[in-house]
């Protein structure tokens, strides 16, 4: 019986021995987005591990069936760099899949250079079903979201101003509020209301510098470098040299401001109320949880897409 087909590998029909060698042949010859789909009598996951840890993240792994008496996968070899795409590249293209990383906890923004397989290994979660469900947002119909990636730099630093800085502005001072308020009412039965409350004057102290640096100096740069492309202005120079710096800056604020984030969400236990909570207690992880959905969105704008970008555009004028 012909064991192996174009593209189709029954295992089955080999030796134990043969299995993993022979499957590492058949992908190894395949070209970048072609595809190899096994069949077994179990979960192969073993294999996916082991592909992943001699081959790296060069592949797709995707269940057809999943038992209980068969097992088909679809392996298909990315036709992209041997380091795949990170969270942040991924939410990029498609804004949906940010739900995916936040159910899982694995971090788009701050941590968003990271591979779907880097995060899931520190998390220690099962990485197939993280893809499994990434694949089935790729067969689904987009609700269109707002095109992020289409917008000019000039534009899209326009609209995380007056979107998601003026968002901080005017809510996070009234969480600073409640968060005292809270901490002086039921902190002598919650004392994790304490450190809240620390993280959150943190968060606005931190913050409100870090939105003044990047309207101030951050912002206009990026404009004056579309306005360069664009013919309508020359470039200066600017003190700090590259745009790199004050990107690398930023990017460290938004990761020390992510981390206060974290601390605030395992301290209230993924914002779970006790039953002795108030008004204002409810209202204030109401608005904790509002905060950081915005912020995830907000910091994704600007690692994942507008300081990239301007990193290129930068190169065309070196």
């Amino acid at each position: 019986m012909q064991i192996i087909t174009e593209n189709f590998l029954d295992v089955t029909l080999l030796q134990p021995q043969q299995k993993h060698p022979t499957i590492f042949i058949r992908f190894d010859e395949l070209l970048d987005g072609k595809s190899l789909v096994i069949h077994n009598d179990h979960d192969p996951k073993p294999l996916y591990y082991q592909l992943l840890a001699e081959r790296g993240n060069v592949f797709i792994w995707e269940y057809l069936e999943q038992g209980p008496q068969c097992w088909k996968v679809k392996i298909s070899k990315s036709a992209v760099d041997g380091q795949g795409e990170s969270l942040g590249q991924i939410v990029a293209k498609d804004l949906r899949k940010a739900e995916v990383f936040k159910k899982y906890g694995l971090d788009f923004c701050c941590g968003g250079k990271k591979t779907v397989q880097q995060a899931c290994k520190e998390k220690g979660l099962d990485v197939t079903k993280v893809e499994q469900e990434l694949q089935l947002l790729d067969k689904s119909p987009s609700s269109r979201p707002l095109p992020y990636g289409d917008w000019s730099l000039d534009f899209l630093a326009d609209y995380i101003v007056n979107t998601h800085h003026s968002y901080i502005v005017k809510f996070l001072p009234e969480i600073v509020i409640y968060a005292k308020k809270v901490m002086k009412v039921h902190g002598a039965h919650h004392p994790e209301l304490l450190r809240i409350r620390q993280l959150v004057e943190a968060v606005n102290s931190e913050l409100m510098a870090h939105m003044m640096k990047e309207e101030r100096v951050l912002f206009p740069y990026i404009k004056a470098l579309v306005a360069e492309k664009d013919h309508i202005q020359p470039l200066q120079a600017a003190h700090f040299g590259t745009v790199q710096h004050p990107i690398n800056m930023m990017e460290m604020e938004h990761e020390m401001v992510g981390n206060h984030l974290a601390e605030i969400r395992e301290l209230s236990s993924n914002y779970t109320l006790p039953e002795n909570a108030c008004a204002s207690y409810i209202l204030l992880y109401r608005m904790l949880v509002e905060f950081e959905e915005d912020l995830h969105l907000h910091i994704h704008l600007e690692n994942n897409i507008l300081f990239p970008k301007a990193l290129e555009l930068e190169k065309r004028f070196n």
